[in-house]
C-alpha cells in the first residue's frame, strides 16, 4: 500500500503542471493570448503577464454585461493591432481587488494603466500609486473625480446620454392616457460619477416639466453599485407604495431597464415608457418586445481603439494633444478629455446602428421567446 500511495504522488505532482498549464484561460497576456477561451473574471484573480506594456482594470461583469462582452473584446483587437503586450483583469465590483490588481500590473512593468475605477476614492489610490512609480493613467469611461485626476480621459459625453434618454421618453410620456403623468427614476450608483452625469441629463429634460405640473415625480432613487438585484427590489417596493400608479420609469441603463420589466410582469402591469443604456443584446431584446423603449449605443469599439490609441502614444512618450479637443474638470485639475458621442437606439434604428456596426447580431438577439419579434434578415 505505501508503495502504491507513493506511485500515486509522484503521479500527481508530474501532472499538476501540465494540467495547470492547459486549464489557464486567462487572456491577459501579449499578442499571443489565448483570444478564444473564457476570459477570467474571478475578482482575485490578478495577471500573470510580466512585461505587460499596458495594464487594463475592469470594473465587474455583473452590473452590464459591457465590460466582458464588449470592451475586453475590442481592447484584445486593437492592442493585437498594435503589437503591443498588455493585460486585462476584472475586479468584479471589488475595490480593494482592483488596487491588488493595480499593484501586479505596476510590479510586472506595466507603463500605463486603464482604468474603470469602482469608486473615485479606490481610484484617486490606484492613480496616486501609479504616478510614485512613474506610470500613466487613462480614466477610461468613468472619471476619477477624487485626487489630481488621471493622465487623459476617453469617454462619452455623458450628460448627453442622459439627455437622449429624456428627449427621446418625452413624447412617449406626453401621449399617455393620463392628465398628469407619474415619473420614477431610478439612477446608477452614488459612487459611479457617470450616473450622475446621466441623471444630470434626464433631468435637464424632465424637472421643468416637474415644476410645471405637467408630470410628477413619484421617487429618484440611485440603485447601490448598478446591483440589477437591488433594482427590482427598490422598484417593487415604489410600484407598491404607489399601488401600480406608475407611467414612465427613466432606467439608468439596460440592466436596470430589465429589472424594472420583471417587477412589472410580475405585478401583471404592462409596458410603460423606459429608458436605457449600453445597447446589450438584453436591451436590444427587450425594446424589440415592446417592454423597453430605447437604448443609448455608445459605440465601445470606437472608445477602445481611442483609449489604446492614447495608451500607446503614452507609452511611446509622444504628443496627445492631437488625441484630446477637449477637456474636463475633475474637481482639481482640467483632464485631457477624449470625448466620443452616443446615439439613440430605438425599435426604428436598430438595424442601422448596432446590426450595422457589428456591434449586435441578429443571431444573439433573435433567440427563444425573442425570434418573433425579430424582422426577416
Amino acid at each position: 500500500m505505501k508503495r502504491t500511495g507513493w506511485i500515486l504522488l509522484i503521479f500527481v505532482l508530474l501532472f499538476l503542471p501540465i494540467a495547470c498549464a492547459e486549464g489557464n484561460t486567462n487572456v491577459s497576456g501579449s499578442i499571443t493570448s489565448q483570444t478564444d477561451a473564457q476570459p477570467d473574471v474571478n475578482k482575485t484573480a490578478i495577471s500573470d503577464a510580466a512585461g505587460a506594456e499596458i495594464a487594463v482594470l475592469l470594473p465587474d461583469s455583473a452590473t452590464s454585461a459591457r465590460w466582458e462582452g464588449d470592451d475586453r473584446r475590442y481592447f484584445e483587437q486593437a492592442f493585437t493591432a498594435f503589437g503591443i503586450t498588455y493585460s486585462i483583469v476584472n475586479a468584479e465590483g471589488d475595490a480593494r481587488a482592483q488596487q491588488t490588481q493595480a499593484e501586479q500590473a505596476i510590479t510586472n512593468g506595466a507603463k500605463v494603466i486603464l482604468l474603470v475605477n469602482l469608486d473615485s476614492g479606490s481610484g484617486a489610490a490606484i492613480i496616486a500609486q501609479a504616478r510614485e512609480a512613474g506610470v500613466k493613467v487613462i480614466d477610461y469611461d468613468r472619471l476619477t473625480i477624487e485626487g489630481p485626476g488621471a493622465d487623459v480621459y476617453v469617454s462619452f459625453d455623458n450628460v448627453t446620454v442622459g439627455r437622449l434618454m429624456g428627449e427621446t421618453l418625452t413624447p412617449l410620456i406626453d401621449a399617455l392616457p393620463v392628465a398628469t403623468p407619474r415619473i420614477v427614476q431610478l439612477n446608477g450608483a452614488t459612487t459611479d460619477n457617470n450616473a450622475t452625469l446621466y441623471r444630470t441629463g434626464y433631468f435637464s429634460v424632465a424637472a421643468p416639466r416637474y415644476q410645471a405640473g405637467e408630470w410628477e415625480l413619484v421617487d429618484d432613487q440611485a440603485v447601490p453599485e448598478w446591483d440589477n438585484q437591488q433594482a427590482l427590489i427598490i422598484f417593487e417596493q415604489i410600484l407598491t407604495a404607489a399601488n401600480g400608479n406608475v407611467n414612465a420609469v427613466f432606467a439608468a441603463n439596460d440592466g436596470i431597464a430589465s429589472s424594472v420589466i420583471s417587477a412589472l410582469k410580475s405585478q401583471g402591469l404592462g409596458p410603460l415608457p423606459l429608458s436605457g443604456q449600453d445597447a446589450t443584446a438584453g436591451g436590444i431584446q427587450n425594446i424589440l418586445a415592446g417592454w423597453q423603449s430605447m437604448t443609448v449605443y455608445k459605440p465601445i469599439r470606437l472608445e477602445a481603439e481611442a483609449a489604446a490609441q492614447a495608451a500607446v502614444a503614452l507609452l511611446r512618450n509622444e504628443d496627445i494633444s492631437t488625441l484630446t479637443a477637449d477637456t474636463v474638470n475633475n474637481g482639481q485639475n482640467d483632464i485631457p478629455f477624449i470625448k466620443l458621442t452616443p446615439i439613440v437606439v430605438t425599435q426604428d434604428n436598430i438595424a442601422e446602428t448596432v446590426i450595422a456596426d457589428g456591434f449586435r447580431t441578429w443571431e444573439e438577439i433573435c433567440v427563444g421567446e425573442f425570434a418573433q419579434y425579430c424582422p426577416e434578415h
